[in-house]
């Protein structure tokens, strides 16, 4: 392990935590694991053999943690991220921020008091095929962009907590919102629950932008194959 003080701790180390607890230990940076499956954490002592616990709290408090990672279920994402940054710690959570716009305002302006990043797991700002996009439309050689249209499809995961606007919809939102760099005057979104009511299934929302940019996103996990797609649309080229 690096001599450096300051190491994160990760929360949740399941279908998508283990691939930040993979990461972390490459960085050298990893120094807490925490999940609420005593079993799961047993199962990286190997790979990973960092302190461990099933109660937050403790990882809390554990010396040199300056920096949380939160990948647990996205109901506990605001609980967690509050109690972490009034711990006094760097906070990283997985999309969604929180399911209530209410608690995304609020966790944002306790980072902003507390002087704490906080930050969400949009990777596709950092994709390469994003960045480029992102340079092309910078540049001009695009020209006005005026129509973009996202699609995220899949056969499952099934999710009970979320639905599929929150859970598959962020990363096409925040890409968008990057790539154009000025958010929506306006939004509209319908869904559709046919398994588990009321969570929808599939949902289409339609962000329209002051530029007079128009932008389609049509998600849902009751799709029988894979699909995720973005189309961009400008007046010299797409």
């Amino acid at each position: 392990m690096q001599t450096t003080s300051k190491f994160l701790g990760v929360i949740g180390c399941g279908y998508w935590g283990k691939n930040l607890v993979r990461n972390f230990s490459d960085l050298g940076v990893l120094g807490f694991l925490c999940d609420a499956e005593k079993s799961r954490l047993e199962s990286f002592q190997d790979a990973h053999p960092v302190p461990a616990s099933t109660d937050f709290e403790e990882m809390l408090a554990a010396p040199g943690i300056t920096a949380v990672a939160i990948a647990a279920p996205a109901a506990q994402h605001f609980g967690l991220a509050k109690r972490a940054l009034l711990a006094g710690k760097d906070v990283f959570v997985e999309k969604p921020l929180a399911l209530k716009v209410e608690e995304g305002e609020e966790l944002v302006a306790l980072a902003k008091k507390l002087s704490r990043i906080l930050m969400v797991g949009h990777l596709l700002h950092y994709h390469p095929a994003v960045v480029e996009l992102r340079r092309l439309i910078q540049a001009g050689e695009l020209g006005r962009v005026e129509y973009i249209s996202s699609s995220r499809l899949n056969l499952g995961k099934l999710r009970t907590e979320e639905d599929i606007l929150w859970s598959f919809a962020p990363h096409d939102i925040s890409a968008i919102l990057h790539l154009l760099n000025e958010a929506p005057v306006q939004v509209a979104a319908q869904g559709a629950s046919y398994l588990n009511h009321p969570i929808s299934d599939v949902t289409l929302s339609i962000l329209s932008f002051a530029s007079g940019v128009k932008a389609h996103i049509f998600v849902s996990w009751l799709h029988p194959f894979k699909e995720q797609k973005l189309i961009i649309v400008g007046d010299r080229g797409l």
